[in-house]
C-alpha cells in the first residue's frame, strides 16, 4: 500500500463503501475546545475508513481521531500499522510537524523492518526541512533536516523518497552555508577580520558547501579581508582560484577590480583536479 506523500495530492470523489450506520458519541476533551471520540468499540475497517474518508476531506484532526482509535482497539494489528502512517500525514497536513515526528518515531520503533519505514524516515526529515528558518536566526532545524534526509539517502538508495532527499539535501547545505555567511560579514562589518576569515573558509572547507551558490561570495570576501590586513599574496592567490573556478561570476569582477585597484593582477589558478583546489588556498 501506498502512502500520501506530502508533495501528492489525496484524490478527491472517491467513494468508500460504509454499510455499516453507526453513532458516534462525543465527549468533551479538557483544555481543546474540539471534541475527542468516547471509546466505543466498533468494526476496525469502519474506524479505519471514516478516518480516510476524512483525510480526503482535510479534516485532519478528526482524521487522526478515527486513526488514533483503531491504534487503541487494534494494536499490533496490519491496520494499527497503517493507522500510525496515516497520523504522520494527517499531523503533517495540519501543520503539527512535532505530532507527525513523534508518530514517525513510533512507527520505527515498533515496525523497524517494516516496507513502510522508509515513509516514515522521509516525513521526520521533511517536516524539520519545512520548519527551516531564515539564516538569521539558530538553525537546529536545518541541522535535523539535513541529518533525517542523508539517514533517508542512506538506508534507501535508489527510492523516491531518496532522490527527493539528495534534492533537499542540496538546499539545506546552502542554507547552511548562508548561515556561516551571515556572521562571516557580520564580524567582517565589526572589525573581526580574524574571526571573519574563520567563517568564510567554513564554506570553502566544506565539501558539502562547496557547491552552494554561497562560495564565490566566500572567496571574494576572503579577498578583502586578505587585503584589509595587507596580506596580499593570499589575496592574490584566492582571487586566482575564484577567477579559475568562476570566471563569469560578478564576484570575480569584484575581486578583479579590487585587487586592480590595490596594484596587483590575479594570475591562474593552478590547474590541479577541481574537486580538491578549494583546500590550496589557505597555508595550513
Amino acid at each position: 500500500m501506498r502512502y500520501p506523500l506530502p508533495t501528492s495530492k489525496l484524490r478527491t470523489g472517491v467513494a468508500l463503501a460504509v454499510t455499516i450506520a453507526v453513532s458516534l458519541t462525543l465527549a468533551s476533551c479538557g483544555g481543546k475546545n474540539r471534541p475527542k471520540l468516547a471509546y466505543e468499540e466498533r468494526p476496525v475497517e469502519l474506524l479505519y475508513n471514516t478516518g480516510y474518508e476524512r483525510l480526503q476531506r482535510k479534516r485532519w484532526s478528526d482524521a487522526v481521531d478515527y486513526f488514533q482509535e483503531v491504534e487503541r482497539q487494534h494494536p499490533y494489528s496490519e491496520w494499527s500499522r497503517r493507522a500510525i502512517l496515516m497520523q504522520i500525514y494527517a499531523y503533517y497536513q495540519n501543520g503539527n510537524y512535532a505530532e507527525s515526528i513523534a508518530a514517525s518515531d513510533r512507527f520505527v520503533q515498533l515496525f523497524p523492518g517494516s516496507p513502510s519505514a522508509a515513509y516514515a524516515y522521509y516525513m521526520r526529515a521533511t517536516c524539520n526541512f519545512e520548519q527551516i528558518v531564515d539564516v538569521g536566526r539558530d538553525q537546529g532545524y536545518a541541522e535535523a533536516a539535513l541529518a533525517g534526509l542523508r539517514d533517508v539517502a542512506r538506508r534507501y538508495p535508489g527510492s523516491s523518497y531518496a532522490t527527493d532527499a539528495v534534492v533537499k539535501i542540496d538546499m539545506v547545505n546552502d542554507q547552511l552555508a548562508g548561515k556561516e555567511m551571515n556572521i562571516g560579514r557580520y564580524y567582517q562589518r565589526n572589525n573581526q577580520p580574524l574571526a571573519a576569515i574563520g567563517r568564510y573558509n567554513a564554506v570553502i572547507d566544506n565539501e558539502a558547501f562547496q557547491r552552494t551558490s554561497h562560495t564565490p561570495e566566500a572567496l571574494y570576501r576572503l579577498v578583502e579581508v586578505y587585503l584589509t590586513l595587507g596580506l596580499k599574496d593570499e589575496a592574490v592567490r584566492t582571487g586566482s582560484v575564484l577567477g579559475f573556478n568562476y570566471p563569469g561570476s560578478p564576484w570575480y569582477s569584484e575581486a578583479y577590480a579590487l585587487l586592480t585597484e590595490e596594484g596587483q593582477t590575479p594570475g591562474t589558478a593552478p590547474t590541479a583536479q577541481r574537486e580538491s583546489w578549494l583546500r590550496r588556498i589557505i597555508p595550513g
